[in-house]
């Protein structure tokens, strides 16, 4: 279990981008790439896949609160699909439910801006979807 592990925090207008070993079970972030509707600059993915060389994606799927699939579920599957016919790298979803919610208030806890529209925290949740995989 000492693989390395990319993942996403799927978004339209950021999406943020961490990454772990399996072995130590945390994650750190690494980028957060700017989305049009959300499209990322595919480049930038490839960039990072190439650095890093992860052995798997995962990408969280921000499920309802009673289980049901809303119209961000179904974008991040299909980003999710894109990884992999892109880059042919294995891909898995990971239940996010409350990870934005969790790194707002971890970087509100550490005093930073509160104006998440300007600094997003998606690379912080990316870390959070990172280490819930590893927890399962």
């Amino acid at each position: 279990a000492s693989r390395r592990v990319m993942a996403f925090d799927f978004g339209t207008r950021r999406i943020g981008v961490a990454v772990g070993q399996e072995l130590l079970g945390s994650g750190q972030p690494v980028a957060l790439i700017p989305a049009r509707d959300g499209i990322p600059d595919w480049q930038q993915i490839e960039s990072l896949l190439e650095e890093w060389r992860p052995d798997l994606v995962v990408v969280g799927l921000p499920l309802n609160m009673d289980d049901t699939e809303n119209e961000m579920c179904a974008r991040a599957r299909k980003f999710g699909k894109r990884l992999h016919g892109r880059y042919h790298v294995p891909v898995e979803m990971v239940d996010e439910r409350l990870t934005s919610f969790e790194a707002k208030g971890e970087v509100m806890a550490a005093g930073g801006s509160r104006d998440f529209g300007r600094h997003g925290v998606d690379d912080r949740a990316a870390v959070l979807i990172l280490e819930t995989f590893f927890q399962q």
